[in-house]
């Protein structure tokens, strides 16, 4: 945390190898957090880089007030989620398309990783808002329970509470299809 917290104190006196190092760090997460809340890779790189963009401009009004840089990151991050599916809502839906590593050599096993995907993307449309954001935020962002609070501005029991709902949730949808 030191470390990070240098690294941000630097970032927001304009120093370009260190929000290099915090981009780094963070683009992985943030990109799979984006990727599995709207379902397209392409569209996820895109508003991956929007998200660092907007924290390169806006470095210097973050407070190290104990408050992960991470959490300011994922926050950027659900905001542009929310304005990207706010307009896609307004045009025409496309099919989800899967983060897959094709292989000719299996296409067995890609039909079964398709499939899998699928009913992974049906049964998280069961659950609640707030559920799927959890879920995101937990695991593909990889982020601790108390991030995610912070990020969602709710207590650690809420969370806690909200990923046991979605996983119950996530299992008996599963296990059904």
């Amino acid at each position: 945390m030191q470390d990070e917290e240098n690294l941000v104190r630097r970032a927001k006196e304009r120093d370009q190898e260190a929000f290099a190092q915090l981009y780094e760090e963070y683009f992985d997460k943030i990109y799979r957090y984006i990727a599995l809340r709207i379902g397209d890779r392409m569209e996820a790189e895109d508003i991956t880089q929007q998200v660092f963009l907007n924290a390169i401009r806006a470095i210097s009004s973050f407070k190290l007030r104990g408050v992960p840089f991470s959490a300011w990151l994922f926050r950027i991050a659900h905001n542009q989620v929310v304005d990207y599916l706010r307009k896609k809502a307004r045009r025409a839906t496309t099919p989800l398309e899967e983060s897959l590593i094709i292989s000719e050599d299996a296409p067995q096993l890609i039909a079964e990783q398709k499939q899998d995907v699928e009913r992974l993307r049906l049964a998280t449309r069961k659950l609640t808002p707030a559920q799927r954001e959890v879920i995101a935020f937990r695991f593909a962002g990889e982020l601790s329970i108390a991030q995610v609070a912070k990020v969602m501005g709710k207590s650690e029991g809420a969370v806690k509470a909200l990923q046991h709902s979605a996983i119950v949730a996530l299992r008996k949808a599963l296990s059904v299809a």
